[in-house]
């Protein structure tokens, strides 16, 4: 007579792979988020990001080692990459800091963004703001501290409930489709 599974043996083994499997979404939680929307690391977002980009009338320098996005389950990007902005003005560089690609439309902090490009930064008094490629100013939010990050990076994207968290040190903003 083969013996295969019985029934108990295999509640056994559902239950087994559950345990691993919560201990693996547990390990790399920050890299994928249900329904198979996952965070790309900045050696991911890099392959994707070109080296310049052009904002107000001038092209500039994409620090592509600085950068991170999402890639949403039906194949749709979010990405964002810091930008040397040494050739601006000190009013455009003080909002300017990061490129920011939309595929799909976006909440921010619960504001709606198109899809777009769009330059964006975390500026003084806890806030994030949004410019067109002109750099005018479409919205402003306010952003959050992260004080209990350990290891601050320049720009860094994780996934959370519900959506994911642009960063920048230990300033962050979220953002859902």
């Amino acid at each position: 007579m083969h013996k295969g599974f019985g029934r108990f043996d295999l509640v056994r083994w559902a239950i087994a792979v559950l345990i691993a499997v919560g201990v693996i979404g547990g390990t790399f939680g920050a890299l994928a988020q249900a329904g198979g929307d996952a965070v790309l690391a900045a050696a991911d977002a890099t392959k994707l990001l070109p080296a310049s980009v052009y904002f107000k009338g001038q092209s500039a320098t994409t620090q592509l080692r600085n950068s991170g996005g999402v890639k949403f389950a039906d194949g749709f990007f979010v990405l964002s990459a810091l930008v040397d902005t040494s050739g601006y003005s000190s009013d455009v560089q003080q909002k300017y800091q990061a490129y920011f690609i939309a595929e799909v439309p976006i909440k921010i902090e619960g504001h709606d963004l198109a899809a777009g490009i769009y330059g964006v930064g975390f500026i003084p008094d806890n806030k994030f703001v949004v410019l067109d490629v002109g750099a005018h100013d479409l919205f402003t939010v306010s952003s959050h501290k992260d004080e209990e990050m350990k290891r601050p990076m320049p720009l860094k994207v994780t996934a959370e409930a519900g959506g994911f968290r642009l960063y920048e040190g230990r300033n962050y903003i979220t953002f859902a489709r």
